[in-house]
């Protein structure tokens, strides 16, 4: 069986206050094992990282810019 474990990092928990997804991360496997096919991607959140999801995941605002 194909599955696709999937990963977010967020700026938050309510997207109705602006909280926005940071990062995706993907890993397929097949059988249960890594066929090493994965996506990574980092998204800017055009607003800021607050120091408390900061210190969960270590991505900054300033990381995120470009």
């Amino acid at each position: 069986m194909r599955e696709i474990c999937l990963d977010t990092e967020t700026t938050g928990f309510d997207p109705a206050t602006g909280h926005r997804v940071v990062e995706i991360g993907c890993v397929e496997l097949f059988g249960r094992i890594r066929t090493g096919k994965t996506f990574h991607a980092y998204l800017n959140p055009e607003r800021d990282v607050p120091e408390d999801a900061f210190r969960v995941h270590g991505i900054s605002t300033e990381f995120l810019l470009d």
